[in-house]
């Protein structure tokens, strides 16, 4: 059997693949928990700004005359705010509380507070963040270390970008087996089914796990990046129009939080981004069934990584 034959019908056999799964597993069992940990505190913060309202005290106002009705105090705003369009009212049930409204203009969105009493503008809806939104913030930013912290978060993008390149390359079940590798049976063994979850998620998310990825080095290390971009479009000082490469990089970082679009986003976004850490639980199941439980037993031989029976 030739060699691209055997890469097609069996490239569990081939050297090159084993040794790429041995970097796959090993730097997944380095990185995994950190990942894990990442992907949980990252979801949690797409909703940045809905979380921190929930926490927040709501914004009291005096009870003073007729409270005005959702179309008379949006008549209000609109005529004290005429640049801007009302695109959303939400009254509180409390007759004590004030209105949240939110304007747009040119693709802005700002979110205020009004007393449906008066009309009076109060400020933004969210005045400051609670203690735990800025701790998930900066964990997830920095992992609560600064500068330091930061070069961390760019080594493990580094790493998720090895398991998603090495992952990628040893998918490749073979001809006969690669649609079923595609997809979770239901019906088989439960060692079998979080194999199956494993490699089905892993193919499906591949995409979005690069992306944030990538994305994660760029927020981390953004100098080589800015520095490629002045190199392929020299920066003209008497230019007002944004380079394509500072556009695709302001994109970069917001597709890497998913906030800057509407709530159905926000929630894919929260889903998908918990996906990488069911990834690492799925792989250290594989890992604990093919390895540790083996190693642990005494006298025991560990067989080959890629031969224990599923």
């Amino acid at each position: 059997m030739t060699f691209g034959q055997r890469l097609a019908r069996q490239p569990q056999s081939i050297w090159a693949r084993k040794a790429l799964f041995q970097v796959h597993l090993w730097t997944g069992v380095g990185v995994g928990l950190y990942i894990f940990t990442i992907c949980i505190t990252g979801s949690a913060i797409v909703f940045r700004r809905e979380l921190a309202k929930i926490l927040l005290p709501p914004t009291k106002v005096a009870l003073s005359g007729r409270r005005m009705s959702v179309e008379e105090l949006t008549a209000v705003v609109r005529k004290a705010n005429p640049r801007f369009e009302v695109k959303r009212v939400l009254p509180s049930r409390a007759a004590d509380t004030a209105v949240e409204i939110w304007m747009t203009r040119g693709g802005r969105l700002r979110e205020r507070l009004f007393n449906p009493y008066t009309g009076q503008e109060l400020g933004d809806a969210l005045p400051y963040e609670p203690r735990l939104v800025v701790w998930l913030v900066e964990f997830h930013d920095n992992l609560l270390g600064g500068e330091t912290g930061r070069l961390v978060n760019g080594v493990g993008a580094l790493s998720l970008t090895v398991l998603c390149i090495t992952g990628a390359l040893i998918w490749w079940p073979g001809t006969d087996r690669w649609r079923r590798s595609m997809l979770v049976h239901s019906k088989v063994g439960w060692r079998r089914f979080n194999w199956d979850l494993h490699s089905a998620l892993g193919f499906w998310m591949l995409a979005f796990v690069a992306m944030w990825a990538v994305s994660g080095i760029y927020l981390a290390f953004p100098e080589p990046f800015t520095n490629l971009v002045d190199f392929l479009q020299p920066l003209d000082p008497a230019s007002r129009t944004p380079r394509f490469g500072d556009d695709a990089l302001a994109w970069l970082a917001r597709i890497h939080f998913g906030r800057a679009w509407g709530p159905w986003v926000k929630t894919v976004w929260v889903i998908l981004g918990l996906m990488p850490a069911v990834l690492f639980v799925t792989g250290a199941v594989m890992w604990w069934n093919r390895v540790l439980r083996y190693a642990l037993r005494p006298g025991k031989a560990v067989p080959g990584v890629e031969n224990v029976t599923i």
